[in-house]
């Protein structure tokens, strides 16, 4: 296993449990030695999946000791069968772990409209806790995982007071990513004590940075939720709101969360490329947020990027259509430092064949200067090609 910093007082498992196919990790769990504070971030999305049901009510309590997942089956569009499964499957994961079952949650991915069985479970859950290990934490993220290359962890180490603290997250996803809470699963541990109320503000500051700043495709799912639990097993002093130590672990939560959001959109499906559409020179941060979101999203601006087509009329186009308030006579746009518009014109054909070879690269950044204000914001996208039709036109076969 490479290495990651492992927060204290959680264990792990992931096993094959039957739901996909292929014979794949498909069920997975996480476990807590004691209960933890959390809080949860969760889809936009009016059709919710019957996990999400049963879970956002959970963890608006502020408190979580279990999270079961399973991949392969989305579980939802699945009416009350769909929902009598995630409920049961919490209750018998409840019993075998002797928890309250208030403290267990659920999560699901994969194929939406399929009922979800409830044997798989009934089979594995046993064996999940038997197998619950500190170092297994690799096998959860591989379970999580659908169209996804790889799995996907990151994490970070600090100390407060004089106690060291961990924070580990994991995530999946590849397709259906697309701002709105973006579409995946994310779970983010820390053996630090934060009360509820601190962990929801930091979450949701941290997602907006990171999850939230994020597209492949344009689609949001009907499963994605990103849930942070604090168990305090660092024995440590607890983390309180408006201190030095609130901001630092802030800080290291957001560069978590970004390192993961940036994992998923270099695994987009099909995707060869991570861009970073920087907006600067915006009059608001959210109007510098509209402006890349436009520009991130746009099929045209992406299957450029795709052809490696420096093509900067395409992204000055979505910079218009963005519904900001713009002087296209003052915009200046570049790849990397290749400057490809001045004003609003074109800087010539020598210049924008040095961008050609900047889009050559796995990773690069389209800077766009509105040259209105001092405001900027990021988002990161993928180029969009061949394989994101192969793989979705296949994708229940």
């Amino acid at each position: 296993m490479s290495h990651f910093d492992l927060p204290a007082g959680y264990r792990f498992a992931g096993l094959a449990s039957g739901i996909k196919k292929s014979g794949k990790l498909d069920m997975a769990l996480i476990s807590s030695a004691q209960p933890a504070d959390c809080a949860g971030v969760f889809t936009q999305n009016r059709v919710i999946a019957a996990p999400l049901q049963i879970t956002q009510p959970k963890i608006a309590t502020g408190r979580c000791q279990a999270v079961l997942i399973n991949s392969g089956n989305a579980n939802a569009c699945t009416g009350d069968a769909g929902l009598e499964v995630a409920q049961k499957t919490a209750e018998l994961l409840a019993e075998e772990l002797v928890l309250p079952e208030e403290l267990v949650v659920v999560a699901s991915t994969g194929v939406i409209g399929v009922q979800m069985p409830l044997a798989p479970f009934e089979n594995g859950i046993p064996e999940l806790v038997a197998a619950l290990a500190d170092d297994q934490v690799t096998a959860v993220a591989e379970a999580m995982m659908t169209t996804d290359a790889f799995s996907k962890l990151a994490s970070a180490r600090d100390e407060h007071q004089g106690t060291a603290y961990s924070i580990l997250g994991l995530a999946k996803g590849a397709g259906m990513i697309h701002p709105n809470m973006a579409t995946m699963l994310g779970f983010v541990l820390t053996d630090a004590a934060i009360a509820p109320v601190l962990l929801d503000t930091l979450l949701h500051r941290a997602v907006k940075k990171s999850f939230n700043s994020i597209t492949v495709d344009g689609d949001t799912s009907t499963n994605d939720m990103v849930l942070l639990l604090a168990n305090g097993a660092n024995g440590g002093a607890p983390i309180e709101a408006g201190t030095a130590a609130a901001e630092q672990f802030s800080l290291h939560l957001e560069r978590v969360l970004l390192d993961l959001a940036k994992m998923i959109v270099r695994d987009g499906e099909g995707a060869t490329k991570l861009v970073e559409i920087r907006v600067t020179g915006a009059t608001d941060e959210p109007s510098a947020r509209t402006v890349a979101k436009s520009v991130a999203t746009s099929s045209l601006v992406k299957t450029a990027f795709f052809g490696e087509d420096a093509n900067w009329g395409r992204i000055i186009a979505a910079v218009g259509y963005s519904g900001i308030d713009v002087d296209q006579n003052r915009i200046d746009i570049s790849f990397n430092q290749i400057p490809v518009a001045r004003n609003g014109l074109t800087t010539g054909p020598e210049l924008e064949a040095q961008a050609t070879e900047i889009l050559k690269l796995d990773d690069f950044v389209v800077n766009i200067d509105l040259n209105q204000g001092q405001s900027e914001a990021s988002y990161y996208t993928s180029d969009l090609g061949y394989d994101y039709i192969r793989i979705n036109a296949d994708y229940r076969t």
